[in-house]
């Protein structure tokens, strides 16, 4: 009984946001967001945000890739995503709150970790961090969302990492879209936080009225996300 309660509560919040969703794809992933978030490539990471103010400083999306090097295996990212850790923000180290641990999960029939802080990209943001390898490149994507806003995009983060499709193909640095796939030397995480916009900063100080309340929703619509990522593996496998 539970597990289809589980399964009614992830279609509803899946339908809520697929009516509007568009498929973005590059060189190596391919998921649904909203029809108002565009996706721009800074450099070799692309920066995922919605198009309207102030809806812009609320939550974001970052994709990275690289080739696989001697720093990329699951056992190395396990070990990094379930350590607190230190994000130099405003002149200041200051290190992350473990919200959960890292835990396998299948999606679309490809193996992910998925783990969860708070404060290890901006502070007062929670991230998400998914991460995988496959044929030769290592991928993250990270969904970051301020606390007070987190609850208002857990159901579209849900569905965008459910979508998750990975792309990228064996011969993929032979092609044009190689620019968008960092070396193989230096770690994949490393290559996340340059990519942050500024003005996240500023918006990470601000306190804004109802953040308890949807700092408690958040806490529950990630670990439902989580129960649910479960859940779907259980049922694929």
């Amino acid at each position: 009984m539970k597990n289809k309660n589980w399964a009614s509560f992830f279609l509803i919040l899946t339908i809520s946001t697929l009516v509007q969703a568009k498929v973005f794809r590059n060189a190596y992933i391919a998921f649904e967001m909203p029809d108002d978030w565009n996706c721009v490539l800074e450099q070799t990471e692309w920066v995922c945000r919605s198009a309207k103010q102030p809806d812009s400083k609320e939550a974001i999306i970052i994709l990275a890739a690289k080739e696989v090097g001697p720093t990329d295996s699951f056992e190395l990212y396990e070990t990094h995503l379930n350590n607190p850790m230190t994000a130099a923000t405003l002149g200041k180290n200051a290190q992350s709150q473990l919200v959960y641990k890292a835990k396998y999960v299948q999606i679309n029939n490809h193996r992910w970790l998925d783990g969860l802080h708070n404060g290890s990209e901006v502070p007062n943001y929670f991230t998400r961090y998914l991460t995988t390898v496959k044929n030769r490149i290592a991928v993250l994507v990270t969904f970051s969302a301020h606390k007070n806003f987190y609850a208002k995009y857990s159901s579209m983060f849900h569905n965008a990492i459910m979508s998750m499709n990975i792309i990228a193909s064996r011969d993929l640095s032979a092609k044009t879209e190689s620019s968008q796939i960092r070396p193989g030397q230096g770690t994949l995480g490393q290559a996340i936080s340059p990519a942050m916009p500024a003005d996240l900063y500023s918006e990470s100080t601000e306190d804004k009225s109802g953040g308890g309340l949807s700092l408690i929703l958040g806490f529950l619509l990630v670990a439902g996300s989580v129960a649910g990522l479960f859940y779907y593996k259980k049922k694929k496998s």
